[in-house]
């Protein structure tokens, strides 16, 4: 098996835990703002470290009051918003474990994970989500408090802990260990019931440390980002920790309609998102220009930036007549791009897919520096990151140090390493098929090149076997279908039937827009877009040209545009925006049924 390791650049000592982190935070530099308030309209108001700290201990003390003690689980269902990260760290002052809600959560998902973590207290942003725990209340009978964030809940929490002295609650931040549990954080299932993840201090506490010193022109103090992602997801919830360690000022966004004006407000120095926000960024910016009458400019300012970006990879670097363009695209377009970032973000980090060389060069050319990142829950969000100073677009960056990768037999990712979890809740089971020794089975299947580079090439179980015996993996097939800005979805299929097809649907968001710049009814519905001859064949062109990549047993061979957007409201979707393939599969059974029956076969260019 081949393997590759970084050796953790410090080592932190067995007593230390996440709250330490703030400790040592405030007792570095009091004053440096580690959040911003959206005060609306535009304006932000900063907090320092010393007064976070404070309101920290106030919340704690009320917890403490109330009756939670050390090792206990406490459970926030919200959107991303500062309460939640406030809440966060009062809990690990209490001693307690906090356990992530996604504010999306159906009411038996709120009860599998109440009952499952043995949960005794609950924060709900809100009536709707307080109404759905009502709901399930019967099913959760260790809950025996609630506190709405959107009334007095809070202020009422820490009037209640005013006599709770300074010294109990440091006897109780300091009760919990490097390997203790610190969270328990639920898989977003999508396949049968989630498991819960047991992440320790150590994953949080290791991770920022070694990041901070890895990544230093990112996690600079002094730096900022805009949290807009679900912070009940590891990815999110590891940021805020390490944001916090870095000394680095974080903003909270939950709407993510809500993101560009916050973002242009806000001023970030980096960004961290899923590839589906860069894809978006681009197709708007490119659907934006074609309305303005500048679709043509923007399309060769595209094709000028990802050569230049390219250039820089090779030996000689980018000739006069590229450097010439990109300066003047530059003036044209890509700082009005940066601008509408906030014009001071530099690098962002993704991860839960791959990015894509064609968007990383984009991106890179403007200014912007797309650090991809791969991970999961179980490895306390990143185990491998690209650095500003080594990357390689189009690949996930080597481990961090502390960590360690190797490829199994079968293609299989495995890690080691000082961010592993600890097991599966209650599940000795799945933690035994998930463990060999000190490696995690991760799943997914990749390539490690000799400077210790990862290419993911898809998950394990998602593997597609066609009654040819052709193995294919879907996402390299569906990525580049879903760049296309009328697409939302593209869903490969073709296990045990003899040939691939791909189930599409459509982006409202975008569809309109682009039919209006391509001459058509922007009015049309999904139902009418769905079959319309011009849909359909700006989808054909992307089927095409992800077919001159692959085999003829590889290659998709028919397509059914769908009627109805694909998201996590319907159940297709987790909250990390990962397909749930056996619901897509469920759900649209008839439209398969008639793809392998009647349907024509529109892809037979290769």
């Amino acid at each position: 098996m081949k393997s590759y390791d970084i050796a953790p650049l410090i080592v932190s000592a067995e007593n230390e835990n996440i709250t330490d982190l703030l400790e040592a935070r405030v007792a570095k530099t009091p004053q440096l703002p580690l959040f911003s308030i959206d005060s609306g309209n535009g304006a932000w108001s900063d907090l320092s470290g010393k007064d976070f700290r404070t309101k920290v201990i106030a919340l704690a003390k009320g917890l403490v009051a109330a009756g939670i003690q050390p090792g206990q689980a406490v459970a926030i269902m919200s959107r991303t918003r500062f309460e939640w990260t406030l809440i966060d760290f009062a809990i690990w002052y209490a001693g307690a474990v906090s356990v992530p809600i996604y504010e999306s959560s159906a009411p038996a998902q709120m009860e599998w994970i109440l009952s499952d973590s043995d949960a005794v207290a609950l924060f709900v942003e809100n009536d709707e989500h307080l109404s759905r725990f009502e709901e399930i209340k019967a099913g959760a009978p260790l809950i025996r408090n609630v506190w709405k964030i959107e009334s007095d809940a809070l202020d009422q929490l820490v009037k209640v802990g005013r006599d709770v002295g300074d010294d109990v609650i440091e006897t109780k931040r300091k009760s919990s260990k490097l390997r203790d549990l610190a969270t328990i954080i639920y898989t977003s299932g999508t396949t049968g019931q989630p498991k819960g993840c047991e992440l320790t201090h150590r994953g949080f506490v290791e991770l920022s440390k070694n990041a901070t010193l890895e990544l230093p022109t990112v996690v600079a103090e002094g730096a900022s980002t805009l949290l807009f992602l679900p912070l009940a997801h590891v990815f999110a919830r590891f940021i805020e920790v390490l944001c916090v360690h870095g000394g680095v000022k974080v903003g909270h966004q939950p709407d993510s309609k809500n993101v560009g004006p916050a973002m242009v407000s806000f001023h970030p120095t980096f960004l961290l998102a899923v590839p589906r926000v860069f894809e978006k960024v681009y197709n708007s910016a490119e659907q934006k220009a074609e309305a303005g009458g500048k679709g043509k400019i923007f399309r060769t300012a595209a094709y000028a930036a990802i050569a230049y970006s390219r250039a820089l990879d090779t030996p000689q670097g980018p000739t006069l007549a590229q450097k010439l363009r990109h300066k003047l695209f530059d003036a044209l377009v890509y700082k009005k791009l940066r601008a509408a970032m906030g014009g001071q973000v530099k690098y962002a980090v993704s991860g839960g897919a791959p990015l894509g060389a064609r968007l990383g060069h984009f991106f890179r050319a403007i200014g912007l520096i797309v650090l991809e990142g791969y991970g999961l829950t179980e490895t306390t969000a990143p185990a491998m990151i690209g650095r500003p100073d080594s990357l390689k677009i189009g690949k996930v960056g080597r481990v961090l140090p502390g960590t360690g990768i190797k490829i199994a037999e079968d293609g299989e990712i495995w890690l080691r390493g000082n961010n592993i979890l600890r097991g599966y809740w209650r599940n000795p089971t799945a933690t035994q098929a998930t463990m060999e020794g000190e490696w995690f089975k991760t799943g997914d299947i990749g390539e490690l090149d000799e400077d210790g580079f990862l290419s993911i090439t898809g998950r394990k179980k998602e593997l597609l076997v066609t009654a040819g015996g052709k193995n294919v993996a879907p996402a390299p097939l569906e990525d580049p279908i879903r760049a296309v800005p009328i697409v939302g979805q593209a869903v490969v299929i073709g296990d045990k039937r003899p040939f691939v097809a791909a189930i599409i649907s459509l982006d409202p968001e975008m569809l309109p827009i682009w039919l209006a710049n391509n001459g058509a009814d922007k009015e049309m519905t999904l139902t009418q877009a769905a079959k319309s001859p011009i849909v359909l064949a700006e989808i054909q062109k992307a089927i095409d040209r992800v077919n001159k990549n692959v085999s003829r047993a590889e290659s998709i061979r028919k397509f059914v545009v769908i009627d109805q957007e694909l998201t996590e409201e319907s159940g297709h979707l987790t909250p990390s925006l990962k397909i749930k393939r056996e619901a897509v599969l469920r759900d649209f059974a008839p439209a398969i049924a008639e793809l392998y029956g009647s349907a024509p076969d529109t892809s037979e260019i290769v």
